[in-house]
């Protein structure tokens, strides 16, 4: 069943009207049809189950039918914080973080980054960021859109470490395994993961000054936008959230 989202969703009594992007992508793309059922999800994290009830100019008109909690979102919050590659590469990074269950997304410029866009080119691969991000969070049925934060530098991003539960750095140079840092019982993970060239050995220090802990994924090298989906599978995996 198709999911869309709505922040001001049980405030208009048992009808709502779809309108914008959402109602084109529901008659363009979708081609759905009067009488079909959809589901929004609601700023609560409650999910409706909708039925169309009219398509015509203004928008979409759907019936709220019925209404429960989301329970798609997992026990554990986890911002990833990882430095800008090149290309397309962090498209591919936010789309499949998302679909595993990362909260939040900061990208971060460190010493080794090759991509380093003016603060116009900045805003907008921002806002492009948060479109596959909410693209992502539809197509895995979350009951949040996961936000894409500003792009900062490294030194800003670890003054906020104080924060989090407990704060992962993925360091190619060695660390602990992570089922020894990690337990069901964590509610609220930063993650680190460098760029191409990996992170500088001051940079590695600056995070551990503000609590970091290295860790690994195994003896073997993986790619800049690898390991941030890596790490979200085995966090997702090491806390129960893949069973």
């Amino acid at each position: 069943m198709d999911w869309f989202f709505a922040d001001n969703l049980g405030n208009t009594g048992d009808t709502y009207l779809i309108t914008g992007e959402d109602a084109v992508h529901i008659t363009k793309s979708l081609r759905m049809s009067v009488g079909e059922v959809i589901t929004i999800c609601d700023k609560h994290q409650n999910q409706h189950l909708c039925m169309i009830e009219k398509i015509n100019a203004e928008g979409v008109l759907v019936k709220l039918t019925s209404k429960e909690e989301c329970t798609h979102e997992p026990t554990v919050s986890i911002t990833l914080y990882f430095a800008l590659t090149k290309g397309d590469k962090p498209e591919t990074v936010i789309q499949k973080c998302i679909e595993l269950g990362v909260t939040e997304i900061v990208p971060i410029l460190t010493d080794r980054c090759v991509s380093r866009p003016d603060s116009k080119s900045a805003e907008k691969k921002i806002k492009r960021y948060q479109k596959i991000a909410l693209q992502a969070a539809m197509q895995s049925r979350r009951g949040i859109i996961p936000s894409v934060r500003p792009l900062i530098e490294l030194k800003s991003a670890a003054s906020e470490l104080e924060r989090y539960d407990k704060v992962i750095l993925f360091y190619e140079g060695g660390g602990e395994p992570l089922r020894l840092l990690i337990t069901p019982e964590d509610r609220n993970i930063a993650v680190f993961i460098g760029p191409e060239g990996g992170f500088e050995e001051r940079e590695v220090v600056l995070l551990k000054q503000y609590g970091a802990l290295t860790a690994t994924l195994g003896k073997r090298i993986l790619r800049a936008e690898t390991a941030p989906i890596a790490a979200a599978a085995a966090i997702m995996f090491h806390t129960g959230n893949l069973e």
